[in-house]
C-alpha cells in the first residue's frame, strides 16, 4: 500500500466555529473545503474539520509543541477552549503541560520540548 497523505479527523457541530479555532490559536490555513469537511494544515501537518460533531468532549490524542504552555493555554481560553487542567510547574522546571478542550468539545494537549 502507498500513502498518499496522512489527516487526523476531528468532529464538529459548528465547523466554521472549530475553523476560527484553530486558525486563531495554532496559525491554521485552510487547504481544502466542502460541505462535508475542511482540511487545516498547521505546520506541515494536516487536520480535517468534519461536520456532524455532537459537541460532546472526546479526547483526540492530538498534542501541539509550543515554547511556552502557559501563554498558549492563554491563548486558547481567549478563543474559546477551555483549559481544564492549568499548567503547572513540575521538578523545578518551567510548567510543560496543559490540557485542553476546543469549542467542539475535542480535547488535546500543549507541550513545550523538554531540556
Amino acid at each position: 500500500m502507498i500513502i498518499e497523505r496522512v489527516k487526523y479527523i476531528l468532529w464538529a457541530a459548528d465547523t466554521d466555529r472549530a475553523i476560527a479555532f484553530y486558525e486563531t490559536v495554532c496559525g491554521a490555513r485552510v487547504v481544502r473545503r466542502n460541505p462535508a469537511i475542511a482540511e487545516l494544515e498547521i505546520n506541515g501537518a494536516v487536520i480535517g474539520i468534519h461536520g456532524g460533531g455532537s459537541g460532546e468532549r472526546t479526547w483526540t490524542g492530538l498534542a501541539f509543541q509550543v515554547a511556552d504552555v502557559v501563554a498558549g493555554a492563554r491563548e486558547v481560553v481567549a478563543a474559546g477552549g477551555l483549559v481544564p487542567r492549568e499548567p503547572e510547574p513540575e521538578d523545578g522546571e518551567p510548567p510543560h503541560l496543559a490540557m485542553c478542550v476546543d469549542p467542539e468539545g475535542n480535547e488535546f494537549m500543549l507541550s513545550r520540548k523538554r531540556h
